[in-house]
């Protein structure tokens, strides 16, 4: 403290001859300890913020280890002769006029109905995943494991990993990219909004960077939602109505998706169509979609949430069967014009579109509840609640016309049957109901 004195002494020194005497050699020597203090100093500085920054990114420090798998890339194992090899016979076309298709998030719900239907006709099928753990990865991998024994490959690694991406489209010519990968959920975006970000946006842009600069560019098509329509109240939701107003975090990067869709198509000539799901359900769901928990919660003998909206309105979802879902997106995919890229150069106009994939029959939370009731011969403690401000909303309800004139898309089941078909795949897959109970 004394030394830092005398340098303030120093700074503050008269210029006039005469009034202060110094030894110059001290000074000198001063000055050189001191800087060489201050490098010291500014170094520990740096190596302790690198240590403390390795420390805050490490799973195993981190409080939630799973938000920080979601946001960062892992280090998964790829490449080599065994490896293309599994990749190329996985994507081998075995029909006439067949599709090589990407599907990203391949098992995920969506994706391994697709992936599955796509493969039964004929098509090649690439799966990529990243197995994160936002819902239980073990049924993530028996999803895996069913569609290994159909022929189709999971490549295990990131829709952010650009490498990875380009060396699938040098192993392989993929005409078609079916994106579903995805951050899902609204509620969970309060939690840890940083991986809608790095899925939806930062991960769809990826996709899109490599697709542009591949030749040929194949044709994409991706998975928004319907939570796009966000706070509108006129129904049933169009295509062509607003979407400025998302009522979620998760609504917001879905919207975001759909104008970057617009972006790549417009300087790239990427073909792109966007279908905005609606509710999707059925065997082999989310864990984290209410049908999915209502069983689960049901069999346990828990109450039951059951939201109602102001001055008790009801809260409604055009709840759509996964089948009628994947008819739609083959119907996407059979429809795509080729880009009309090359090499990152646009060479004239693409195709671009949005559909809505919904039922057109929205259903009460409550009728949910007692058509699961039936089906389980189980009486439910229904908790009435107000519904929260987390992002979700009242109701939804699809236009469908759009997809039907272009796509032959007509679902064709009701809740009804889609619940039940549900119900015996979660009491076949959980052992009886034992498992879920445990």
């Amino acid at each position: 403290m004394s030394q830092l004195k005398q340098m303030s002494h120093i700074d503050s020194a008269p210029p006039t001859p005469g009034k202060f005497k110094m030894d110059k050699a001290s000074y000198f020597n001063r000055v050189r300890w001191h800087t060489s203090l201050a490098k010291l100093a500014v170094w520990s500085f740096v190596f302790l913020g690198a240590i403390l920054i390795f420390f805050l990114r490490s799973p195993a420090s981190s409080p939630v280890p799973a938000d920080l798998s979601r946001r960062s890339l892992r280090t998964y194992s790829w490449g080599g002769p065994v490896w293309e090899k599994r990749v190329r016979a996985s994507a081998q076309v075995r029909s006439r006029n067949g599709f090589a298709v990407l599907v990203t998030g391949a098992a995920g719900f969506v994706g391994t109905h697709v992936s599955a239907a796509l493969k039964r006709r004929g098509d090649g099928v690439l799966g990529l995943d990243n197995f994160n753990d936002y819902y239980d990865p073990s049924l993530k991998r028996a999803r895996q494991g069913l569609l290994e024994r159909n022929g189709v490959y999971i490549v295990e690694g990131d829709i952010n990993d650009e490498a990875l991406l380009r060396k699938l489209f040098e192993v392989v010519p993929f005409t078609h990219v079916m994106h579903l990968a995805a951050q899902a959920g609204v509620r969970y975006a309060m939690e840890n909004p940083g991986s809608y970000v790095h899925s939806n946006i930062a991960g769809f842009v990826n996709l899109l960077e490599v697709c542009k600069s591949v030749n040929p560019q194949p044709a994409i098509v991706w998975a928004s939602s319907s939570s796009v329509y966000g706070l509108n109240t006129k129904v049933p939701f169009s295509e062509r109505d607003r979407t400025d107003q998302p009522a979620s975090l998760y609504a917001a990067t879905k919207k975001a998706g759909e104008e970057i869709a617009h972006t790549y198509n417009h300087i790239y000539g990427l073909s792109l169509t966007g279908l905005r799901f609606f509710t999707v359900y059925g065997p082999w769901g989310r864990p984290d979609m209410a049908y999915f928990f209502f069983t689960r919660d049901l069999l346990k003998g828990k109450p039951i949430p059951i939201f109602e909206a102001a001055n008790h309105g009801t809260v409604a979802r055009d709840f759509t069967y996964i089948d009628d879902i994947v008819r739609g997106c083959l119907g996407a995919l059979d429809t795509a014009e080729k880009s009309t890229g090359s090499g990152g150069k646009k060479r004239g106009p693409a195709q671009l579109r949005v559909f809505n994939l919904g039922n057109t029959s929205p259903v009460p939370v409550s009728d949910l509840v007692s058509i699961l009731e039936r089906l389980l011969k189980v009486k439910a403690k229904r908790n009435i609640m107000k519904l929260p401000r987390n992002g979700d909303v009242q109701f939804t309800h699809a236009n469908i016309s759009y997809a039907q004139s272009e796509l032959g898309y007509k679902p064709t089941t009701d809740l009804q049957s889609g619940l039940k078909k549900f119900v015996r795949w979660y009491l076949n897959y959980y052992s009886g109901g034992k498992k879920a109970v445990e």
